[in-house]
């Protein structure tokens, strides 16, 4: 971990200094199907005001919910600490519900089935819980369509959950597995759906809204970085 964050000031050094300020927060992520979640938990909060901004689970959802790992979210939840779950993907509704209302997690790590819990533009009580409390949903199309959570980009939910109006934001995942990047998923988006530069904008600061960082960070990189940035393009 001390390297992993020497190496990200490093980074974000030499970037600024060439006049490109980058900003990293870093997650440490355990995993469902291990039992190194309190170690790892604990793990970030020691490192919390160096660099690492939050705690996330991951891995197989079926037949490894979140609640194994209560004790690990109640710490940090004690701690103040900020985390995501990945739920509702290659699980549904009930990967969610776990997520939320017994874990209490701040994000979803994908949450692309809750569509499971929308009947046209109808929401049922676990979606429009998630979009009224304005839960922040991290969908990453081409992932999902090659976990066969999506049929296809131009199918992928994410289109109607931005109609609807969910946190909706746009993820690559795992670049490698899936040879991916932000520009590319940007692009697929545009390409199923007609976006434009609005639409982008609206994804990326709903991304910045919901980051593991400072309320007055948050409000300066989308008031001083990306609206202005998008301005420009619009």
């Amino acid at each position: 971990m001390e390297a992993v964050l020497a190496g990200f000031t490093d980074g974000a050094a030499q970037a600024a200094a060439a006049g490109r300020p980058i900003r990293i927060g870093t997650l440490l992520t355990a995993m469902r199907h291990a039992a190194r979640s309190q170690e790892i938990a604990e793990l970030a909060v020691r490192f919390r005001d160096v660099g690492v901004v939050g705690f996330d689970i991951a891995g197989a959802e079926a037949g490894f919910p979140p609640t194994r790992h209560l004790d690990a979210f109640e710490y940090l939840q004690r701690e103040n600490f900020h985390f995501t779950i990945h739920a509702g993907e290659a699980f549904g509704l009930p990967s969610i519900w776990q997520a939320i209302q017994w874990c209490g997690a701040d994000r979803l790590g994908h949450g692309v089935r809750i569509v499971d819990d929308i009947t046209g533009d109808v929401l049922g009580r676990l979606a429009a819980y998630v979009r009224d409390k304005r839960i922040p949903l991290e969908l990453c199309p081409s992932s999902n369509v090659q976990t066969g959570a999506a049929p296809s980009i131009a199918e992928h939910p994410i289109g109607l959950l931005r109609d609807l109006r969910f946190r909706a934001t746009v993820n690559t995942d795992n670049r490698l597995m899936s040879g991916t990047s932000m520009s590319r998923e940007m692009a697929l988006l545009v390409e199923a759906f007609g976006y434009g530069w609005s639409e982008l904008q609206w994804f990326t600061i709903n991304a910045m809204k919901s980051a593991f960082i400072p309320f007055d960070e948050r409000l300066a990189i989308i008031n001083e970085i990306i609206k202005p940035a998008y301005a420009k393009l619009l």
